[in-house]
């Protein structure tokens, strides 16, 4: 049996691609990494499941799970977006009647695929939060994802940056009988 000419350089090329799949030597991890401010340390009790919960509704998150033995609330926030530069193709569909002078009467049904318009899509954009609490400390992680109008996701971000996780603990902090503040040392403010 006789091989091709060009069999020495199809398995040359062969050897050459297949040294460079690799193993990874690392997890994936979040990026960028969460905000410093997204992780502080309270004072045993001051502090549960439930200021969570109110804190995060206040922000108008919908709470979809809470589980108390391991301290862990999670909420999400989904509002309608625009996803600029939309590839996907949305069908289009129209009817038509005519009537013309006379005796005939026509009618027809149109399917069009066609990515025409103004350039932009509707999208739903899903900010998701789930805080973490212990005896002794908060962890916050939030991540926002856009999904077009076909379910398809196109954007996902790590978002636990400092602004937000400021503003969620102070949100948190428990209100004393006079109306002002307590720390999560403990101290009114």
């Amino acid at each position: 049996m006789r091989l091709p000419k060009f069999f020495p350089l199809a398995s040359l090329a062969a050897v050459a691609l297949g040294g460079c799949q690799a193993t990874p030597t690392s997890l994936p991890m979040a990026e960028p990494d969460p905000a410093a401010e997204c992780h502080w340390s309270i004072t045993p009790g001051s502090l549960d499941l439930n200021d969570v919960a109110t804190a995060l509704e206040k922000r108008d998150f919908l709470i979809r799970d809470t589980d108390t033995d391991l301290g862990v609330v999670y909420a999400e926030h989904a509002e309608r977006a625009i996803y600029h530069n939309a590839d996907a193709i949305r069908p289009r569909v129209g009817i038509g009647i005519g009537v013309g002078r006379g005796v005939s009467v026509g009618s027809g049904v149109g399917v069009g695929f066609g990515g025409w318009g103004w350039g932009m899509d509707d999208a739903t954009r899903i900010e998701r939060v789930s805080v973490a609490l212990s005896d002794s400390e908060v962890r916050v992680s939030r991540d926002i994802r856009l999904f077009d109008w076909n379910g398809d996701l196109r954007e996902f971000r790590s978002a636990s940056d400092a602004n937000f996780c400021v503003a969620l603990r102070q949100d948190m902090t428990p209100m004393n009988s006079s109306g002002s503040s307590v720390n999560n040392a403990g101290e009114a403010q």
